[in-house]
């Protein structure tokens, strides 16, 4: 006990993350049991996206008022390139060795990779004849005018244009042509652009439209909802949205920041998360059930049919991809 009395002394742990259905469920999954294992208390910011945290941590030099923030794997390479955040490693994070080596090395030194989205195909199933099993059926001739693209301001849209390359010929990182070319052509069967998810996910539920990228998570509580859809991971693969813990360099209570990821990385809390938020993970030796099994990402051969970009090379090109996106790809769908 001497040790907990040690890691609570005098102070809270501050974790920001997001609010709505996700603050209830990282709240029963994750801290109220350590809360209880470490007897202290964790105070809940859900306040800004990460985006906005992360400027904030920008603003403030690594002490913007919190001790952990959830974040992505970009933002974790930004703020370790510029001295903002603190790298862990398995001596001060001891859960970071069960993760998969080639998705923590995407999130860098900086960030704790604890939990794996992907982007998948979200169908109407009452709609289309036969499943789709691959991201070429987005061009299905019964998908003309049934599909609605993201705005290049949704990385979505990026991650989409890298895998149509990759379907096409090209790579995801170095020959990103053959998804433009593709991108373009599925823009002039489509019925536009749009950029928040929660727009996104309208058009398919009221049957404007039939198919479209989007992340699997978010697919999942559309289908647990009751809508008629169901969503894949295409047989080509797919690019992962890799969400990671991330500590400020000036965090007040860095010890007891790092126990917390350590215990949100651990193998129970890890099935906990996958199980809750209907998301994957980048440990394959978690145990759950058959159904969260088949439709996330839960072993390594599920890891193994991922994309892995090179964020530090896509933060350098987006810039040049948007402005190109909005000549060659938006005047397509007008």
């Amino acid at each position: 006990m001497s040790s907990v009395i040690t890691l609570a002394h005098g102070q809270d742990l501050i974790v920001n993350s997001y609010g709505g259905p996700y603050e209830q469920i990282i709240q029963d999954a994750i801290i109220k049991p350590f809360e209880e294992q470490y007897g202290v208390r964790v105070i809940y910011d859900a306040v800004g996206s990460s985006q906005q945290d992360y400027a904030k941590i920008k603003a403030t030099k690594g002490r913007p008022g919190f001790d952990v923030v959830v974040m992505s794997a970009s933002q974790s390479l930004d703020g370790c390139r510029e001295g903002l955040l603190e790298p862990m490693s398995v001596e001060t994070v001891h859960n970071l060795a069960y993760l998969n080596p080639a998705i923590s090395a995407v999130a860098g030194a900086c960030g704790a990779v604890h939990e794996i989205q992907y982007l998948s195909l979200l169908y109407r199933t009452d709609k289309l004849t036969e499943a789709p099993t691959s991201w070429k059926d987005l061009f299905n001739e019964d998908l003309h005018g049934r599909i609605v693209l993201p705005t290049f301001a949704n990385i979505m849209a990026a991650y989409l244009t890298q895998i149509m390359a990759s379907v096409y010929g090209g790579d995801i990182n170095d020959n990103i042509d053959p998804g433009f070319e593709a991108m373009t052509r599925l823009a002039a069967q489509s019925i536009g652009f749009e950029q928040a998810s929660a727009i996104l996910e309208s058009y398919i539920v009221d049957g404007r439209v039939w198919a479209m990228p989007f992340w699997d998570g978010r697919a999942q509580l559309l289908v647990d909802s009751g809508a008629p859809v169901d969503y894949i991971l295409p047989e080509e693969g797919s690019i992962p949205l890799i969400a990671t813990l991330n500590i400020p360099v000036g965090a007040d209570n860095k010890e007891l920041a790092l126990k917390f990821v350590d215990f949100f990385l651990a193998k129970t809390s890890q099935e906990r998360w996958v199980q809750s938020y209907k998301v994957g993970s980048a440990r394959s030796d978690i145990e759950v059930s058959d159904e969260a099994r088949a439709r996330k990402i839960t072993t390594q051969a599920d890891l193994d049919e991922l994309l892995l970009p090179n964020l530090a090379s896509l933060s350098a090109n987006l810039a040049e991809w948007g402005m190109r996106w909005e000549r060659e790809v938006v005047p397509a769908a007008r």
